[in-house]
């Protein structure tokens, strides 16, 4: 009974962190939260793609507690194989638990035993609105107990309630809550780095930027974060950098062949898309209503579309009809 009312305190703050914090630094302190509950000694979380056969699972975007920038930047040395990061991947939504360093491969061990990764337990979650995975780590050291069953069980419904959380938060900054049109999109703090970020943005950022290994957006972007709402050429696709407090919303454009939308125009559409008014647009762009009106009566006329869910496909994809329903 103690624990469930514990668990129950726990889930409750959890709920208010997601109101307060707007998604900035939710996950961490809703970590440090369960862990008055499950004690840890760090941990990590993120987005990660699974990787395949002979190709190493890849992370996007990442936060930590007591671990050193140095143990994101080292992981990808050992995750093509790393046994425990394939397990979890291959069983998403399931506990995962192991402890001592008995990876086959002792450079996987080695890795361990610098950051003292003595027990470990975590849990992976499909995302399919945004092509990639979800995954959360904690980790004890070599002094401390190995998590049980219990905890394990503890573990995984706070998880549920967190990605849950999480995920709200996320699409209510860019407004986008059904299939997999978020994976066209991204949500980076100022300094770039990254709160959440989908496959397809992923795919066309390491296209243009050679080496770029995520969590961090690259200097060429975060360079126009102060300059927002604005947009950028990102190769053959446009970037829309678009405010949300104190984020920014990241989305990848394709119009159509042989459409060229003025830049501002291009912007307007964006922000009308994600869900701005005429008058918000105006504000954030200082332009008269009647102005930003011109400009999406243009956007229509241009892209061939005749809906707000209808611009916003032709933007992303540039296949204005692929979301009409019959």
């Amino acid at each position: 009974m103690a624990t469930l009312e514990a668990f129950n305190r726990c889930v409750l703050q959890l709920a208010s962190l997601a109101r307060q914090e707007g998604g900035s630094h939710f996950i961490a302190d809703g970590l440090r939260a369960f862990r008055q509950l499950v004690p840890f000694a760090s941990a990590w979380w993120g987005e990660m793609s699974a990787g395949a056969a002979r190709v190493a699972p890849r992370n996007w975007m990442h936060g930590r507690i007591d671990l050193p920038a140095s143990f994101a930047s080292e992981w990808p040395q050992v995750a093509g194989i790393d046994s425990f990061a394939h397990d979890t991947l291959a069983r998403p939504g399931q506990v995962i638990r192991d402890s001592e360093f008995t990876d086959p491969v002792e450079a996987v061990n080695d890795f361990a035993r610098r950051y003292d990764l003595y027990h470990l337990m975590c849990i992976t979650f499909e995302l399919p609105e945004s092509g990639l995975n979800f995954f959360v780590c904690l980790y004890r050291g070599v002094n401390d107990v190995a998590f049980d069953a219990s905890e394990d069980g503890l573990f995984a419904a706070f998880c549920a309630h967190l990605l849950q959380l999480w995920r709200f938060q996320v699409q209510d900054m860019i407004r986008v809550d059904t299939g997999n049109a978020a994976a066209d999109f991204g949500v980076a703090r100022l300094d770039g780095s990254l709160l959440y970020v989908g496959a397809r943005l992923c795919a066309a950022i390491e296209r243009e930027v050679p080496g770029w290994n995520g969590s961090l957006l690259p200097p060429q972007v975060t360079a126009q974060l102060s300059r927002v709402p604005c947009v950028m050429r990102l190769g053959r696709c446009a970037l829309t950098l678009s405010p949300n407090a104190e984020h920014v919303i990241l989305s990848l454009e394709a119009p159509p062949p042989g459409v060229v939308l003025a830049p501002r125009e291009r912007t307007a559409a964006m922000l009308f898309a994600a869900g701005h008014s005429y008058k918000e647009i105006a504000r954030i762009l200082s332009l008269s209503p009647a102005t930003v009106r011109t400009y999406l009566r243009n956007c229509y006329a241009q892209l061939g579309v005749k809906s707000k869910v209808e611009l916003g496909c032709a933007l992303r994809t540039g296949a204005p009809g692929a979301e009409k329903t019959t």
